[in-house]
This record gives structure tokens, C-alpha cells and sequence, in this order.
């Protein structure tokens, strides 16, 4: 009984280290990311670095009309958005500022766009950003390792 009390101990020691906890929170950056940085390559017309599609026009128009920010803003400022902050949450830079700016368009895309999809999709997303907003990029981040440069 001794010895499974002794491994338990050793796993939790292990899961709760900062190489675990850096390692958790990279993945959760790359995952969080990788799902903007799709949203925003989708509208972009194909080829392109930042050119906005018709298409990303006609949608924000139309299927997202709902959100209260003309369509002809919203539509760039999402585009380009979905461009920086992933950038700078696989980076390890910024992240806090990144996730919570991403958090803010979950919410907007959450209560005007698609009301349904809190249980199917958005709770996962709420739940990624607020983690790391909470725990920020880790030890795996260029911010660990500026941070660690300038001795701090």
C-alpha cells in the first residue's frame, strides 16, 4: 500500500511541476490559437497574406449582422485580429492580452452570432482563454525567456 502512496506522491510531483504546468499551457496555447488562426485564414482571399474576401464581407453583413459593429469595421478588425493574437500566443508573447482579447470575441461571436454553440464549442474556448489568462505562457514562452535574459 506503501508503494502505490509512493508513486501517487511522485505523479502528483510530476504533474504539478513547472515543466508539466509549461508544457499544459503551451499545448493550451497552440490548441487556442489554432482555432482563430484557421477563423482568420478563412477570410482571406486564397493566396493572399491579409487581403479580406467578398465573401468575409457578405457574411459579416449578413450572417453575423447581429454583432452592433458595422460590418465594413468588423469585418477587418476580426480579420486581422485572428492574424496577431494567435501569432503572439504560440510566440509566448503577450498572451494574457491575447487571450483576453480572444475571450472577447468568443463572448461577441457567444450572445450575437451563434447562441447555440456555448455547450458544443464555446465553453471549451472560455475555458482554454481563461486558463491562460490566469497562468499567462508558461516556462515553454519567449516571454519566460526574455524574462529570464533581463534576470527576473
Amino acid at each position: 500500500m506503501s508503494s502505490l502512496v509512493s508513486l501517487y506522491d511522485r505523479l502528483v510531483a510530476l504533474a504539478t511541476s513547472r515543466w508539466f504546468e509549461g508544457l499544459a499551457l503551451l499545448f493550451t496555447r497552440v490548441a487556442f490559437a489554432g482555432i482563430f488562426w484557421r477563423s482568420g485564414r478563412s477570410k482571406v482571399e486564397e493566396g493572399s497574406w491579409l487581403e479580406i474576401s467578398d465573401t468575409t464581407y457578405f457574411l459579416f453583413e449578413n450572417e453575423y449582422a447581429g454583432v452592433p459593429i458595422p460590418a465594413d469595421f468588423a469585418a477587418p478588425m476580426a480579420t486581422y485580429a485572428e492574424h496577431t493574437f494567435p501569432i503572439l500566443l504560440v510566440l509566448g508573447l503577450a498572451t494574457r492580452f491575447s487571450a483576453l482579447s480572444l475571450l472577447g470575441m468568443t463572448l461577441v461571436i457567444q450572445f450575437f452570432v451563434y447562441p447555440e454553440a456555448w455547450w458544443a464549442v464555446h465553453i471549451l474556448w472560455v475555458a482554454m482563454a481563461l486558463v491562460l489568462i490566469a497562468r499567462g505562457a508558461g516556462i515553454f514562452s519567449l516571454h519566460h525567456a526574455i524574462a529570464k535574459v533581463r534576470g527576473q
